[in-house]
């Protein structure tokens, strides 16, 4: 899917001149970073792996003449939040996109505790400290978007994959408040939340998705729905997921997504 021409000039005149975007080296952040290039949007991108962000400016410039910032750091860790900071100051954002994240699964007394808090270290704490920053530098100026990445499994817990589920909740439910905050300052907040897409998430995660959709399918729905909605379900699959359980008391949603989750990660128990 690609921008129509009208959204493209919406989007540059609501949001421009520059977009940051964590995340954006594959994905639903790398698909954003595709399709803002293409509306004219100057980029920051922001990753923990140099060479991936270089191939990314690379891909991006040659078939653009907009402007890109790398910022090579991890953002589970304050300093790299800093660098963030320190490498936007002076430039005209207008846009934040915080898709940096990842997922785990299985039991969770099983995990690496390490694992688990460090995912909540970049699922939660670094997009706290980011939109806390640029929500005032947003309302300073009287405009901005920010996107944050949500997840169909914000909505109910999610056994095998509670703690992901978890830190989805915390970004579904901070989106969903400071969206009321801000507009009145002038500033868009847009909560994502797609079902499972191929991004490399699954084998990190550790799950066997049978069922998935393309960052493609999912970038430019979230994109027009900025400025437009609080909450988007992108791509049919989603929407299909998640108001086929709208009926159902939490506790069933519960009991269905441990049926869902449990077959994603049947292969894990079958080891031990």
């Amino acid at each position: 899917m690609k921008l129509s021409d009208k959204e493209k000039a919406r989007l540059k005149a609501k949001y421009g001149e520059w977009a940051v975007i964590t995340g954006a080296t594959s994905g639903i952040g790398l698909e954003l970073a595709v399709q803002l290039a293409s509306a004219g949007f100057n980029l920051v991108l922001i990753a923990r792996h140099l060479d991936k962000l270089q191939e990314v400016e690379n891909r991006l410039k040659a078939n653009t003449s907009i402007e890109i910032k790398i910022v090579n750091v991890d953002v589970s860790e304050a300093e790299g939040i800093d660098q963030i900071i320190e490498a936007t100051k002076g430039t005209k954002v207008g846009l934040l996109i915080a898709s940096a994240g990842y997922g785990t699964s299985g039991n969770f007394i099983d995990s690496s505790l390490h694992s688990e808090i460090n995912m909540l270290r970049v699922n939660c704490e670094a997009l706290l400290s980011l939109t806390h920053y640029f929500g005032q530098h947003f309302a300073n100026q009287s405009r901005g978007g920010i996107i944050l990445m949500s997840s169909m499994v914000a909505f109910q817990g999610t056994p095998f994959s509670a703690n992901y589920a978890a830190t989805k909740a915390y970004v579904q439910t901070l989106a969903e408040g400071i969206a009321v905050e801000l507009k009145s300052k002038g500033v868009d907040v847009l909560a994502a939340a797609p079902g499972p897409v191929e991004s490399g998430f699954s084998k990190r995660a550790n799950m066997k998705m049978s069922m998935s959709l393309t960052p493609s399918q999912v970038g430019v729905p979230i994109l027009e729905a900025l400025g437009r909605k609080t909450t988007v379900l992108p791509g049919l699959l989603t929407k299909f997921l998640v108001y086929s359980l709208r009926t159902v008391p939490r506790w069933g949603k519960v009991k269905i997504m441990e049926k869902v989750m449990g077959g994603m990660t049947e292969h894990q128990r079958k080891k031990l």
